[in-house]
Formats: C-alpha cells, sequence, structure tokens
C-alpha cells in the first residue's frame, strides 16, 4: 500500500510511494538481480598491489636537486611505508534531492556543493535549454566535497521524468556509506638521506593512489567549458584529459598535493605519484590529497628527529627557516601548548603542520595511550590564513576540521571484502562523539596578508600530531593510530549491495 511505481533508472531499480518508509520498506523487498562487478576485489589484495606499485616509478611531482644520489652517498638512510585507507565523508545529512519535471521545465531542491555542475547534468538528462532547469540550493547537512557529486540529483531527475508530480529521493545511511565516493586509498614509501654532520640531504617520495582529478573531469569540465563549446567537442575534451590523468602522462596535482609542495628545507627532493586504477570510485573529501600525504611527511619527518636526536619542534624551526608563515603558525602553536614544558605522567605531546589550500595551520596534540585506547586530551591549533575578519568563524572551521580529522584517524576505515563496502552505518564507520572530543585551542596569527581558506587547511595536521604523541609514546605508526578513543513524493532507490 501507499507504492506508486517501481521500475529501472541508470543507476538502479526506483520504488516511488507516498512516503519515505513506504519506499524504503518496499525497496527492501525488490528481488533484484544484480551482476557480481568486482568480485575479486578486496582490501588485501588491494594493499598488495599498491605495495608492488611503488616498484616501478610514478609521474614526476617536483625534482629538486639529486636526491637519489643524496639517498645513494647518505651516511644514513630512514625509509618506510606508509598506508592510508578509503574513507568514506559520513556527512549526517546523507545525501537526497527533490525534482520536479513539468512543462518543459526542471526544478531540483537539493543540497549540492556545485549549482552549476548540477544543472550541466540535468541538461544533458533532460535535453532542455539552461534557461528551463532551475536548482534550488538548499543547506548541506555536511558536504565535506561529497555533494560535489551530482549522482542523487540525477536518480531524482530520472524519477522525476517517469512520474508527473515532485518526487523526493532520500538515500539511507547504509546507501550513503556504501555508495559513496571515497578518500583514495594511499600507499607511499618515503625515504631521507643523512649526512654524516646530522643533516636531512635528501628526501624521496612516492606515493601510490588514484589519479582523483581524472576521476571527476568527465563531469566537471563540459561544466566549466563556455556554452559555445558545442557539446561533442566539450566530452571529447574531458575524455582526453581523465585517460591523460589516470594514465600518468599529465600530472594530477591531487595525488601528490602535501608532499609535492614540501616546505622544509632540503637541497634534494623527488616526488612521485605512482598512479593505480583499482575500480573504486573516488571523489575530493575535506582536505583531499593533503589529508594523506600530510600524515606521511610530517609522520616520517618525526621518525627523522628521532634518528638524529633531535627535538621534533626544534628540527622543524630550523627547515622552516625560509618558510615565515610556516614558522609563525609552528611557533604559536609550541609557544601556546607550552612545548618542553612538563606533562603529567603517561601523557605525550605531538607536533604536526602543513599549509594547505594558502592556509598555514601547525598543531600540538597531547595523548595517552591505554593498551589499545588512544585518549587525545588536547590540541592547540595555530592558524596563518591572513587577515581575519571574523574570528570566530575561523576558529569554528578549524575546530571542526580537527574533530573531523580526529574521527578519521581514530576509528575510520573502509574495507572491501568480495568487491562490497564491509561499513554500513555508524556503528562500524564512527565519528567521534562529544565526550570524546579533546580540548581545543584555536590561536590565530596577526596578517594583513589576503584571506585564504579555513574550511580544510585544519583537518591535515591533526592525524600526524596525534601519530607523532602516539610514537614517543609507545614507538613508530606507519598507518592512522587507529584504537578506541574513549507534500511531495518520496522515493527510495534500490541498489546492489556492492
Amino acid at each position: 500500500p501507499g507504492v506508486v511505481d517501481v521500475f529501472a533508472i541508470p543507476a538502479g531499480v526506483a520504488v516511488v510511494a507516498e512516503s519515505y518508509w513506504r519506499a524504503r520498506r518496499a525497496a527492501d523487498r525488490v528481488q533484484a538481480r544484480w551482476s557480481e562487478g568486482a568480485t575479486g576485489l578486496d582490501s588485501a589484495a588491494l594493499r598488495a598491489s599498491y605495495r608492488r606499485r611503488l616498484d616501478s616509478p610514478g609521474k614526476v611531482q617536483r625534482d629538486d636537486g639529486d636526491a637519489e644520489g643524496a639517498l645513494r652517498s647518505g651516511a644514513r638512510v630512514l625509509e618506510a611505508i606508509y598506508e592510508l585507507p578509503f574513507l568514506a565523508h559520513a556527512t549526517l545529512e546523507p545525501q537526497n534531492a527533490t525534482a520536479r519535471v513539468a512543462d518543459g521545465r526542471c526544478e531540483v531542491w537539493a543540497p549540492t556543493q556545485a549549482p552549476g555542475l548540477a544543472r550541466e547534468v540535468i541538461r544533458r538528462i533532460t535535453g532542455f535549454d539552461e534557461a528551463a532547469i532551475v536548482i534550488h540550493q538548499t543547506l548541506l547537512g555536511g558536504g565535506f566535497g561529497r555533494r560535489l557529486e551530482q549522482d542523487y540529483i540525477i536518480e531524482a531527475v530520472h524519477i522525476a521524468l517517469r512520474v508527473p508530480r515532485p518526487v523526493k529521493v532520500v538515500w539511507s545511511r547504509e546507501d550513503d556509506t556504501r555508495h559513496d565516493v571515497y578518500r583514495p586509498m594511499a600507499t607511499t614509501r618515503v625515504r631521507a638521506a643523512l649526512s654524516s654532520e646530522g643533516k636531512l640531504v635528501g628526501w624521496s617520495q612516492r606515493v601510490a593512489t588514484q589519479a582523483l582529478t581524472a576521476a571527476v573531469i568527465p563531469d566537471w569540465l563540459p561544466a566549466i567549458v563556455p556554452g559555445a563549446v558545442p557539446g561533442s567537442l566539450k566530452g571529447l575534451l574531458a575524455r582526453g584529459a581523465r585517460v591523460a590523468m589516470a594514465g600518468g602522462v599529465v600530472a594530477d596535482e591531487s595525488g601528490a598535493e602535501g608532499a609535492a609542495d614540501l616546505a622544509y628545507a632540503v637541497p634534494n627532493v623527488r616526488v612521485e605519484h605512482a598512479v593505480v586504477t583499482p575500480g573504486v570510485p573516488v571523489g575530493f573529501w575535506r582536505s583531499v590529497g593533503y589529508s594523506h600525504n600530510t600524515f606521511v611527511t610530517e609522520c616520517f619527518l618525526d621518525e627523522v628527529a628521532h634518528a638524529l636526536g633531535r627535538d621534533p619542534y626544534e628540527l622543524r624551526r630550523e627547515l622552516l627557516a625560509g618558510a615565515p608563515r610556516h614558522l609563525a603558525a609552528l611557533d604559536l602553536a609550541a609557544r601556546q601548548a607550552g612545548w618542553g614544558q612538563p606533562l603529567p605522567p603517561g601523557v605525550f605531546r605531538g607536533i604536526a603542520q602543513a599549509r594547505a589550500f594558502r592556509t598555514a595551520c601547525a598543531q600540538v596534540a597531547e595523548v595517552s595511550v591505554h593498551g589499545s585506547s588512544i585518549r587525545v586530551h588536547r590540541v592547540v591549533a595555530a592558524v596563518d590564513c591572513g587577515l581575519v575578519v571574523n574570528p570566530d568563524i575561523v576558529r569554528a572551521q578549524i575546530e571542526g576540521g580537527i574533530v573531523f580529522g580526529l574521527s578519521a584517524a581514530l576509528r575510520q576505515a573502509i574495507t572491501l571484502t568480495r568487491g562490497r563496502v564491509d561499513q554500513g552505518n555508524f556503528h562500524d564507520f564512527e565519528l567521534l562523539r562529544m565526550h570524546e572530543c579533546p580540548r581545543i585551542e584555536v590561536h590565530l596569527v596577526p596578517s594583513d596578508e589576503p584571506p585564504t581558506g579555513v574550511g580544510e587547511p585544519g583537518v591535515p595536521p591533526i592525524g600526524p600530531a596525534v601519530a607523532n604523541a602516539v610514537f614517543r609514546a609507545t614507538g613508530r605508526l606507519t598507518g592512522p593510530p587507529r584504537g578506541r578513543a574513549r507534500g511531495a513524493g518520496a522515493a527510495a532507490a534500490a541498489r546492489s549491495p556492492g
């Protein structure tokens, strides 16, 4: 009762009913036959294939001096492999959109981060002129890059073309988790050459990860190319760019950002992006490539400091002497955190910094470890984002980024078994709870420079800051320190469980 229609759409089977729950219950009863797809795809096999990819050269993203020569002649060489998992966006509001198609017009209400792109994909589906397509952009309910994708809008429009009334598509939490466009998995080999004088003289970093821009450019490029360009030519440009980036012919900077722009004064640096194509859908995730590359560079630099018998903060100060904005944020965070001052027994500090999206952010984390339980007590952040117009907004964004990054570092990973995502809801892809959040202090570096971004730069440093504290407490880490930290019609899509 209450079911209006059931029919196939390109993404699966649409079940249209008078309310969401009637649609959801009916969708759960749909008996659909699905192709098994890439059933051999699982996390263990992917880890092995990514490690093998590290044995072959990648697309060079930075090549200063002679890093290989420095490694051959160095008095001591350090090497590590770091593994970072796929991650879902886990927006609190699942994907949803309302669409109405009538009288040669299409109206859509959706929490999209890219209304221009939404209009372009609707134009392709309906054939309507852009003037006949209206996008009502609602509040996001959490975006983090997920709502740059248009899949949920595409579903709503396809259904609205068949149903003569407004239709609202709502994804279940399980749909949202298992059909995300994920933060790419990354496996990185990094090597450092140390001189007999105790100097860091060489740095080599090869990251095996997907070409993220190549994954999104087929949809994005036609939306940003001028309307006078014929649609067939737009499509040709998009396909050509995707093939060039996915094959490593053209550099996809997203794969190496946070590594290729290493700010530390090392005379010999080489960074490569070794492109992999596992077939897992990926998309922009809050801070993009900085989210995994900063983890690697900042954790490995602590290993360098340990090998040299140096304080990790003091080593960073020395290597950032030529990067004044990085250095100002680093000094402010260390000073406000009381770096070097005694802590209670069992509590350790870790430090990390990055300059993402033209904003320098340094963080100090105070952490204790009890068995497999990691507790983050306090985080001190310092930010140079240029001229600050509204300090409370800046602090709120950095605080949100820290909690987002802590959830990823302590709790989250997307894994695959026989081609299917193992996680489905917040019980197995967890967010940090309010009572588990540390005390967070955000300090702003005074500046008259033009304002820069604050939505994403709070994310990259927090994972390595915590990992470096855990390293000081327990020993080396080569991955995130995951552990327990204490009117309209409605439609639901039945999707393949893969």
